[in-house]
């Protein structure tokens, strides 16, 4: 079912390069059927995921032996979250387009469906090497979608894109063939399979480099501060399903990067006092300096563009917090961000469509005329700035907390970082929903089904998630405490917290004395 759940796209990709081109209507059918594909094949593996085990539905196939390595997927509590809104937001992109796109139809589908593929590989993949194919594969999808049917600057944007993650890329794979040599003088053997990896960390002077190396790629995916100048060239410049993809998911691969390669295997280099003050600093730093150029905004698609800067500093410092609360804070609230920011970049390609105009100044008393366009804004807007009963409060919350147990000034710059997003999230909604409605957009029309059926899906994860987050805090619970043990160890004996590992042991060995005593 994984290998599915990643090869389905792939399949309606070449499946759209084999339809004639003159054929709008079928190509449209065919893209959203295997995008709803994606989710029809992925929904049968949530019953079936266990929060009490490791990496689940695994499938290993030999690749490369004579390097060690092998198409090996698998999934966790993590990637769990990561795969599941990949394939809803994969999905909501190609419905979004349906009126959008009218130009070059069935490359701009087939290029969709190509870079959700990749994007699943990379939170599937549990070997080094095949992790890096698919990273670099999502290069050439988005940066064809920001050259083609982008903004009047695409060609600047997609380029800027391209050399950005480019170089991070390059010198990534220099620290990723550091590891690789590591453990083989360590072990014996040649093996860019991850669990092999894990098994001969790496520190001292070396770990240093190959830290750095690792980041500089993470970093500029995620982005951090100051590797974040392309994002918002990247974001005004893209069709609205570029932005939506590229806020949602996208950005999600660097904080990934971090969970999944740079804390388990270089745990000792990773805790080290120089390091994690350099990267709460940079996170700080994203978090009030996006937030602060954000208020400074005149573009609507550029404002939201900066906030994702700002969000994505809340989910590094909870990484780099190094406790639960923090680690899994951050990952719920990279499953948030996708939702509210995917949202917000919706809305503005909803007017954008009916006016061809960005700039805030240019709308205003659309409440008037759009209503129900205004509560699905107003709702996408609180749940941004972290408002009670809506998800982002709950990934906040945690990350503060986490936030807290290291730092009083760490947990102030997470609620200056709230304060302020909810000063230019609240501003932008009161230019652009109050006022007297200007002449141009008296006869908008307001949401029609269609996007009400994309906001839906986002809606209703938004109040599940705000309301009931129990869930998605138990899948974590596993995988955080992992990660947590090799960077933090001894934390949860200190803090007086059980151990989410220990608790999964005793379940485990309990089970079988149950069942012999029944």
């Amino acid at each position: 079912m994984l290998s599915l759940v990643l090869l389905t796209p792939l399949l309606g990709f070449f499946v759209l390069l084999l339809l004639p081109g003159d054929r709008p209507k079928l190509i449209r059918t065919v893209a959203n059927v295997f995008g709803l594909a994606g989710i029809a094949i992925f929904l049968p593996l949530v019953p079936a995921f266990q929060n009490s085990a490791d990496f689940q539905f695994s499938q290993q196939f030999s690749w490369i032996p004579s390097i060690g390595t092998s198409f090996h997927i698998a999934m966790d509590g993590i990637s769990f979250l990561l795969v599941g809104m990949t394939v809803i937001v994969g999905y909501l992109a190609i419905l979004s387009s349906w009126n959008a796109i009218q130009e070059r139809m069935k490359e701009y589908y087939a290029n969709f469906l190509f870079l959700q593929f990749a994007m699943l590989g990379v939170f599937l993949a549990r070997d080094l090497l095949l992790f890096f194919v698919f990273w670099e594969l999502v290069l050439i999808p988005m940066y064809l979608i920001i050259a083609i049917w982008g903004g009047e600057r695409r060609s600047y944007a997609s380029m800027k894109f391209l050399i950005y993650t480019s170089v991070g890329s390059i010198v990534m794979l220099l620290s990723i063939l550091a590891l690789y040599f590591h453990h083989y003088q360590t072990a014996g053997f040649n093996s860019f399979d991850m669990d092999d990896l894990l098994a001969a960390p790496l520190g001292g002077t070396w770990g240093w480099f190959v830290f750095w190396g690792l980041f500089l790629g993470f970093a500029v995916k995620v982005p951090m501060f100051p590797f974040h100048t392309w994002l918002p060239d990247a974001h005004t410049e893209a069709p609205t399903a570029g932005s939506l993809v590229l806020a949602s998911v996208l950005l999600k691969m660097g904080t990934y990067g971090f969970l999944r390669i740079s804390l388990p295997m270089l745990p000792e280099t990773s805790r080290d006092p120089v390091i994690v003050g350099i990267m709460a600093t940079l996170s700080i730093v994203a978090i009030i300096y996006g937030a602060l150029v954000s208020l400074m905004q005149t573009d609507w698609k550029k404002l939201v563009a900066y906030s994702s800067v700002s969000h994505m500093g809340f989910c590094t410092l909870g990484i780099f917090a190094f406790n639960h609360s923090g680690i899994a804070g951050s990952v719920l609230q990279q499953v948030n961000h996708g939702i509210s920011t995917g949202m917000l970049f919706l809305i503005v390609g909803v007017v954008y469509e009916r006016r061809h105009s960005r700039m805030i100044k240019e709308y205003s008393g659309l409440f008037k005329v759009m209503p129900l366009f205004a509560i699905v804004f107003l709702i996408a807007a609180l749940s941004s700035m972290g408002m009670p009963l809506l998800n982002g409060f709950i990934g906040e919350f945690a990350i503060l907390r986490g936030a807290f147990e290291v730092s009083i000034a760490w947990a102030f710059a997470v609620v200056l970082g709230i304060a302020l997003g909810a000063a230019y999230l609240l501003w932008l909604f009161q230019r652009t929903m109050f006022g007297e409605v200007e002449e141009k957009n008296a006869l908008l029309p307001d949401l029609s089904r269609r996007e009400m059926a994309v906001f839906a899906p986002l809606l209703l994860a938004a109040f599940w998630i705000g309301l009931y987050p129990t869930p998605f805090f138990e899948v974590l619970n596993r995988p955080t405490a992992q990660i947590v043990q090799k960077v933090n160890p001894g934390y949860y004996e200190a803090a007086g917290i059980p151990n989410p590992l220990d608790a999964a042991k005793s379940a485990s060995i309990a089970a079988p004395a149950r069942a012999a005593g029944e």
